[in-house]
């Protein structure tokens, strides 16, 4: 009988989701972010830094987060 538990069972990848971005977003710098849609509606944020990580949410979870940060909730963290 074959069993694996939690530690020792293999990686699944999440399947992979068609993501269009828009162009990118730059600071001074080499600081760039782009934010992207799929099919599905739901938003992503990613750095061009690192292609292949991002942070996903629905368009109004976005939108917030970009209306906070121009309200200035980030602002300490500058």
């Amino acid at each position: 009988m074959n069993t694996t538990d939690a530690a020792t069972a293999p990686a699944t990848a999440a399947p992979a989701v068609e993501i269009d971005w828009n162009a990118p977003f730059c600071s001074e710098g080499a600081n760039c972010f782009r934010f992207g849609l799929d099919d599905s509606g739901h938003a992503y944020i990613g750095s061009t830094l690192t292609p292949g990580v991002h942070v996903s949410d629905s368009v109004e979870a976005l939108r917030a987060l970009i209306s906070a940060v121009k309200a200035g909730a980030a602002d300490h963290l500058l």
